[in-house]
């Protein structure tokens, strides 16, 4: 699978090629840290991970991949999850593939899931097209960053 280059720096992924079973492609997850189906979505998800833990030094340890929350009483599947040191909810990541535009309806996903989650910051990606943005709770919009900042910043 030819998967483009992103808007993120080059990361050395560990990746094992298709195998007899024709499982196709995996890249190794340093969160789950284990192989997981390479996708054009997965390939997304795990520059912005590498980016995370190796560019802005978010702990690995408070990090969580693909987890489920409920949302009206329906099992809904995020992204990316990073954790204060007090477990508290800090950045929900919302990962599309470099295919899908990054638009209003991918906003209000996240919003959806952060109803439930609380978390302060945002990461929204295609790989092509990342918003970075704090959650102002007064007045319930959201204020765009250049970039996240480090994690001992925040």
């Amino acid at each position: 699978m030819k998967l483009p280059r992103l808007n993120f720096p080059d990361y050395n992924f560990t990746l094992n090629a298709d195998n007899s079973e024709g499982e196709g492609a995996k890249i190794f997850d340093i969160i789950r840290k284990k192989f997981v189906q390479l996708s054009p979505e997965e390939w997304v998800r795990q520059h912005a991970l590498h980016y995370l833990v190796k560019d802005r030094g978010f702990p690995p340890s408070l990090i969580a991949v693909e987890k489920t929350v409920k949302i009206n009483r329906m099992d809904k599947r995020f992204d990316i999850l990073a954790y204060t040191a007090s477990a508290s909810p800090l950045l929900l990541g919302e990962c599309k593939s470099p295919y899908v535009n990054i638009d209003q309806k991918v906003f209000d996903q996240a919003s959806r899931y952060n109803i439930v989650l609380n978390a302060p910051y945002f990461l929204i990606t295609n790989g092509l097209v990342t918003v970075w943005a704090k959650v102002n709770r007064e007045n319930m919009a959201f204020e765009y960053l250049e970039s996240i900042p480090r994690y001992e910043d925040l």
